[in-house]
């Protein structure tokens, strides 16, 4: 009588357990998301809105994302866990070294952005935890973050459009976003959506319509190196699934005919369009580029400013925006820097070498191939940007995959 009892209640408290930790599992997604989501607030930044937001609210806004994001890590991951990994330990190397040169900063600035790249650094490995999830949860997190941004630059284009293409590139207005920031969410949006439809994850409807937005918005903000760093990441992606997948195969076939095709019969326009109005000059010299990345080189320094840099700044020169990662990383944190970012890539080349063929290596690959075109006149590896999020997004999905409730 008393074990039938016992077996009654047991039955009877299954599917409460149950429910209970499908509860706790959906408060830790939202929970997750929400932390990644004001990460990206954060890179984000603020210049301006149009409705008139005052400069030190923005502001607020965007540099508390951070610390509120480490509470809300924290929240989760109450007991600290932190799941070993080498690509973090490069990024906590960049963010002791930012110490180090900030016991001497040049300016005040250099000691902010020190401890905003230490809490950047330390919410990554609060997530690290769910890393390897098989539903791609800081994945899905990060695309839904895209296109809330990307979704605000598009309701601008309806509200005010002379505003939003001004001096004929598109940029948000609604929450001022500069053209090329627009570009990148817009390049990567596509190439994830792209990729995943290649893996059979996303319907050819949904992609398409997807696609079709995010690459007119990316032509619109006239960015060559977006639209550079989106072909290769797409070429390099789709290389690493052409023997497992057929629909691969005739997309690249097909990519190729469509290409030969088009250089054939729009080479002229699309030669006028990627000028944008440049001359020779400003061609060759990169937009500016290039003078002030000789200006940066021939800097008088020594031997410690060469090693480890000036420290953390805002990415310029002499008042002049770098525009080059590994310009910006010598000018901060030196030979040092530069060596740390090349290993970072390296190792998630190396690692994705090393995976098996399938839809976690493929967006890896997308991800850290973008990142290397871009970083050529695009700033970012060192600091709490975009770029280093979608990094640690790409070593995410290349750790050894562990069920939902291992998480």
């Amino acid at each position: 009588m008393r074990s039938s009892t016992v077996a009654l209640q047991t039955r009877r408290e299954l599917p409460v357990s149950s429910l209970q930790a499908d509860s706790d599992e959906r408060s830790i997604r939202r929970r997750v998301g929400l932390t990644w989501g004001l990460m990206v607030l954060n890179s984000v930044g603020y210049v301006g809105t149009a409705i008139h937001i005052p400069s030190a609210a923005g502001k607020a806004i965007t540099q508390g994302a951070l610390p509120l994001a480490l509470l809300v890590a924290l929240s989760i991951n109450r007991r600290v866990i932190l799941r070993p990994n080498v690509f973090l330990c490069l990024e906590s190397l960049l963010a002791f070294e930012a110490i180090v040169t900030s016991f001497d900063p040049q300016f005040l600035g250099t000691i902010y952005r020190t401890f905003r790249l230490v809490e950047f650094v330390a919410v990554l490995w609060l997530l690290t935890p769910w890393w390897g999830r098989r539903d791609l949860l800081l994945l899905r997190c990060h695309i839904i973050s895209l296109a809330v941004i990307l979704s605000s630059v598009f309701l601008g284009i309806l509200v005010l459009p002379t505003h939003a293409i001004a001096g004929g590139r598109l940029g948000g207005v609604l929450w001022d976003i500069p053209p090329t920031q627009v570009a990148h969410y817009a390049a990567v949006m596509a190439g994830l959506i792209i990729v995943l439809w290649l893996c059979g994850q996303v319907s050819g409807m949904a992609a398409a319509g997807i696609v079709t937005v995010t690459v007119v918005m990316l032509v619109l903000t006239h960015t060559r190196t977006a639209i550079t760093g989106l072909i290769a990441a797409v070429i390099v992606a789709s290389m690493s699934l052409l023997v497992a997948k057929a629909r691969v195969r005739k997309l690249l076939a097909s990519a190729g005919a469509l290409a030969a095709i088009t250089s054939l019969t729009l080479s002229g326009l699309i030669t006028k369009w990627l000028e944008r109005g440049e001359g020779a000059q400003q061609l060759t010299s990169l937009t500016g580029r290039t003078p002030v990345w000789a200006a940066l080189v021939s800097f008088p320094r020594d031997k410690f400013q060469e090693i480890f840099g000036f420290g953390l700044s805002n990415g310029s020169f002499n008042g002049l925006s770098i525009d080059s990662n590994w310009l910006a990383s010598y000018q901060e944190q030196g030979l040092f820097g530069v060596a740390i970012c090349a290993l970072m890539l390296i190792f998630l080349f190396a690692t994705a070498c090393f995976q098996p063929r399938g839809v976690q290596r493929a967006l890896a690959l997308f991800l850290v191939t973008y990142c290397l075109v871009a970083s050529v006149t695009e700033v970012g590896f060192t600091d709490a940007t975009p770029y280093l999020l979608e990094l640690t997004l790409a070593a995410s999905m290349l750790v050894p995959q562990q069920s939902m409730s291992a998480a």
